[in-house]
């Protein structure tokens, strides 16, 4: 069994995109070529409609309305394609993905993306998941190596190029870092990046020598090859990307400058526009390039919610992308027009296939569980999770366990709409909360450490507050400072002795140091247990009816 276009309709974006000056290259009389681009980012297997929150988006006129699901991409794709379009994604295709695709190792979301046209995307932090091997196979093709083929047959590979010109193993590359098209008959450079921060976001086993460079050098240099080529009209695909104000429309440019902002405004001035992605967020901006011209900037939310389209000409004669000619929209994909009927096929084939696993019931709870903490910032669920852990890796020893937030990645819903099984949890729902695969284990840290790891619950990106198992408690006092907001520490009701050991369950993102939890990778004798999604099912097969447990592990505000 496998683990299983047009112009801009926002005012502020067209104010945003106004400064797009035109080049000599621009001038009447001078031929151009007609090129559109039109491109997801974060996808993220979300083959069907999302549901819950994730469902909604914010349209150009304010409103919410419901968005996504493989069917509709496909239908407005075709709505909004051209004879000179070339589709292309800024990564996250793949991973932190529904059962339906990620049963069958994501293999039915990148068959979507080869259907659908893709031509070249950036990879995201989240191709990584099952490690960049596993990336390889998804480009290249082949089986999986443990659980075989899918129910489709033998993989056959994307036929579209995931580019990571800022990843690379001893020195060289591990996929293209960048790809050249031919449309309307001028040639077009795409160039990917990954957010460098990506060691810290995955687990390290998965990358293990790789290194992950600046996104700007990479591009750059990326950038000079192409040049060298006769190429000019160049695109950064960058998995990284900025946070915007609340409420912003489509075509706002309601930007929070950072990472996404950075790289855009300081990759080489050639570069003609950068599509981003990673944060989720929707926008459509000008920033200004290394010459001081501006450039198109721009994200397209997640879950195949919007499709980004952006429409240029390039000069015939210097192959360069005509500034001025440069116009961005983020379009709502909407539920409201009819969806593409053999992507519907598709989509239904797959969800029959896993349907017996994703059904299959593995116990219930008596309320729902919640990832919604307290003011402490102890979540119901989060306790649940550490629990099963620690229970999953008692016989190897453990304590205590932790788990962290960023893991967990949707409620256990007591009451499901549509349904008659309140209380009812199954495999897929499990699956939902914990997507990742991730496996258990046990670290040996001394009580000195375990404070130190606590203490690195804040950092310079914000907070992430471990979930405790049973028996491990601590107080938080946010008035001090950092590194000194932990006190009162104790196991079993005994305080933690500083120069004691004490083993440790974790999944293997934190004790590989993921999320900044570094001295995690200062623990001795580590030995690895089942998978974290295997040790919540066997838990709730063996604690049902599961009740949310009081939140009395962390103390303090």
């Amino acid at each position: 069994m496998f683990r299983p276009r047009l112009t801009l309709a926002c005012a502020a974006a067209a104010v945003a995109l106004a400064g797009l000056t035109a080049a000599p290259a621009g001038a009447a009389g001078v031929p151009t070529a007609d090129v559109r681009l039109l491109s997801l980012n974060d996808f993220h297997g979300n083959l069907e409609p999302p549901t819950g929150s994730s469902a909604n988006a914010i349209d150009e006129n304010g409103k919410t309305v419901l968005a996504g699901g493989a069917a509709y991409v496909a239908a407005h794709m075709k709505q909004l394609r051209d004879k000179n379009t070339l589709e292309v994604a800024q990564g996250d295709l793949i991973g932190a993905s529904p059962l339906i695709s990620a049963a069958y190792h994501d293999e039915p979301s990148v068959q979507f993306m080869n259907d659908l046209g893709i031509t070249a995307s950036a990879v995201g932090n989240h191709e990584f998941d099952e490690g960049y091997k596993e990336l390889q196979r998804i480009q290249w093709g082949g089986c999986h190596p443990t659980d075989g083929c899918s129910p489709a047959g033998p993989w056959k590979g994307a036929k579209f190029d995931y580019l990571a010109a800022n990843v690379t193993k001893n020195k060289l590359p591990i996929l293209k870092p960048w790809t050249i098209r031919w449309i309307n008959g001028v040639p077009v450079g795409f160039i990917g990046v990954v957010t460098k921060t990506t060691p810290t976001i995955v687990t390290a086993e998965g990358i293990k020598g790789l290194e992950f460079g600046d996104e700007v050098a990479a591009a750059n240099k990326a950038a000079k090859q192409l040049k060298l080529l006769g190429v000019h009209a160049m695109v950064l695909l960058v998995h990284e990307g900025d946070n915007v104000v609340a409420g912003s429309k489509p075509n706002d440019c309601g930007v929070v400058p950072g990472a996404g902002t950075a790289i855009a405004k300081n990759a080489d001035a050639d570069i003609d526009v950068v599509l981003s992605g990673h944060t989720h967020q929707q926008y459509m901006c000008s920033v200004t390039d290394p010459k001081g011209q501006p450039r198109l900037y721009s994200s397209g939310s997640s879950f195949g919610r919007i499709i980004s389209q952006v429409d240029f000409k390039v000069n015939r004669l210097t192959r360069d992308v005509v500034r001025s000619s440069l116009k961005g929209q983020n379009h709502v994909v909407t539920r409201d027009i009819d969806p593409d009927p053999d992507t519907q096929t598709f989509v239904e084939t797959w969800k029959d296939r896993v349907a017996s696993i994703a059904n299959k019931k593995i116990g219930t709870i008596t309320a729902d569980l919640k990832r919604t903490a307290s003011p402490a910032g102890e979540s119901p669920l989060g306790d649940v999770i550490a629990d099963a852990q620690l229970a999953a890796t008692k016989s190897l020893g453990a304590q205590v366990a932790v788990t962290n937030p960023g893991g967990i990645r949707t409620d256990f819903t007591y009451d499901k709409p549509g349904t008659e099984n309140d209380g009812v949890v199954t495999y897929g729902d499990a699956f939902a909360v914990q997507p990742f695969s991730n496996v258990t284990g046990v670290t040996t840290l001394t009580g000195a450490q375990l404070d130190a790891v606590l203490e690195q619950q804040w950092t310079s990106a914000g907070e992430k507050i471990l979930q405790p198992s049973s028996g491990l408690h601590f107080t938080i006092d946010r008035s001090r400072a950092v590194g000194d907001r932990v006190s009162n520490i104790t196991i079993d009701g005994t305080p933690v002795d500083p120069a004691a050991s004490y083993k440790i369950a974790a999944n293997n993102f934190l004790l590989g140091g993921g999320d900044g939890f570094t001295v995690f990778t200062q623990g001795t004798g580590q030995v690895l247990g089942p998978i974290d999604l295997d040790a919540l099912v066997a838990y709730f097969g063996a604690n049902s009816p599961i009740a949310p447990p009081a939140l009395d592990r962390i103390s303090g505000q």
